[in-house]
């Protein structure tokens, strides 16, 4: 069984559904939908592309991307500035960036390209505007508002604005008492601030045939900073939210279903995101599990009953209030399926199990981590050291098969680690798991569903 890698490659537009982070090339529109690549960040076709890192490089720096990542789900916060008060065929291809996407889209008329994470664990489109009171530095140019013919600003009576957690006024940039005003914090410490407007999105390239999608609401943001890198220029929230683009496909065109297949991260072929109809996981081998609804509903939770070292199965369990460990595989919504977290975070003491079978299952001497990420590493210059399939139980009967590529990778030349990590925190699917799957949300059915699929050839 191959083993997870360096992040891969593919074109020019950019999404990242953070599972990682990348990047969006529209391939193909028409009156079903539209097509487009994802770049992983990680890519040399990608603007973050740094030639001097080694594969294992990049590799360790996802890992700790997806330690940091954890934050973002333990306390987000979306707050106001204010103090007063028949679907298409969508399709897209998704690159990975080692715990977010990128995703390159158009924006205005007429369209200036636009450089964002995209993000299933956010909710909030937006992108730097101009004025810019406080920006990082960015290296596409950034939009004025001033020059678009579609830009409306949203009032804040508006329905659009009360989907933030406070609701209101403000005057931060045109002294415009009734222009909603937004603030959005991410769990590490990132933030954006602006104005809440409706605008024109086209996904493709002016070169191709794009996919325009007007009056989508976005943050124009005059107030950024944080984790952002230069080569990109906001966020693009694909989460649960009523502010996502998901959730505004949803509303006209894509009747709540969204897909994406990811490859290997050691190959170079392009992953591919769709919505409507194209976005529909089904046939032979697909199996399905229930969304769960919780707060916040920006999140997309499951609920893991189990794991299979082989055939011996593991019930999910982790502390109970009074601190003893105990099984919860009742408890519906224990885990977070995400895009952008490279690894897979599991409670410690359900970890320490899969740890101990997976021990007693691999013929190999155990090593130490020397960056002391990963818990559970083998010595061993081959690829093939036994690894057992391991089993994601779901609840309704969604058994998903991991394979060596979605649980284990190198992280030296002699040297193999298990990519599943204790966290007494929050519990999170990552995208290595879901590599090698077509990976289908309903938010209708409300359900999401497997189908072990080779993303090379999707």
């Amino acid at each position: 069984m191959a083993l997870a890698a360096a992040p891969s490659t593919s074109t020019k537009l950019y999404f990242p559904l953070a599972l990682l982070a990348c990047f969006i090339l529209l391939t193909q529109a028409s009156s079903h939908g539209f097509t487009a690549d994802l770049i992983h960040r990680d890519s040399p076709l990608s603007p973050l592309y740094n030639s001097s890192m080694s594969h294992l490089d990049r590799l360790h720096n996802a890992f700790r991307r997806s330690v940091t990542r954890v934050h973002h789900f333990i306390k987000p916060t979306m707050i106001s500035l204010s103090s007063s008060s028949a679907a298409p065929n969508i399709q897209s291809n998704i690159i990975p960036s080692a715990g977010e996407y990128l995703m390159n889209v158009s924006i205005g008329t007429p369209p200036v390209e636009v450089l964002g994470i995209a993000d299933t664990g956010s909710d909030l489109i937006w992108t730097q505007c101009k004025p810019c009171k406080r920006c990082f530095n960015q290296n596409p140019p950034l939009f004025d508002p001033k020059k678009s013919s579609t830009y409306h600003s949203i009032p804040c009576q508006s329905s659009s604005c009360t989907y933030l957690e406070e609701a209101a006024c403000g005057t931060l940039i045109n002294g415009d008492h009734d222009t909603c005003e937004y603030s959005y914090r991410y769990g590490d410490r990132s933030f954006t601030r602006g104005t809440l407007a409706l605008e024109t999105l086209t996904v493709g390239s002016t070169s191709g045939r794009p996919t325009s999608l007007p009056k989508v609401v976005f943050g124009c943001g005059h107030e950024n900073g944080g984790t952002f890198d230069e080569s990109g220029s906001g966020l693009i929230g694909l989460g649960g939210g009523p502010l996502s683009l998901i959730s505004q496909l949803t509303k006209s065109t894509n009747g709540g279903k969204f897909s994406y297949c990811l490859v290997p991260t050691a190959n170079t072929a392009a992953s591919k995101i769709s919505f409507g109809s194209a976005g529909v996981v089904s046939g032979r081998g697909a199996v399905s599990t229930p969304l769960v609804a919780k707060n916040p509903d920006t999140f997309y939770y499951l609920t893991l009953e189990a794991i299979s070292v082989g055939e011996k199965r593991l019930a999910y369990k982790t502390k109970s209030p009074d601190c003893e460990e105990a099984a919860v595989a009742a408890n519906e919504g224990n885990i977070i399926i995400d895009s952008g977290t490279t690894l897979t975070l599991l409670p410690p003491g359900f970890h320490d199990d899969l740890v101990s079978a997976l021990e007693t299952a691999i013929n190999a001497e155990r090593v130490s981590d020397p960056r002391g990420i990963l818990s559970l590493c083998f010595k061993s210059k081959s690829d093939d050291i036994g690894v057992p399939v391991i089993t994601a139980h779901f609840s309704g009967g969604a058994d998903v098969k991991l394979q060596a590529l979605n649980t284990f990778a190198r992280m030296d030349d002699d040297m193999i680690c298990f990519t599943m990590i204790p966290s007494s925190d929050v519990a999170i699917f990552g995208n290595l798991a879901q590599m090698n799957f077509l990976v289908g949300y309903d938010l209708e059915e409300r359900s999401v569903s497997f189908k072990p699929t080779d993303c090379t050839k999707h």
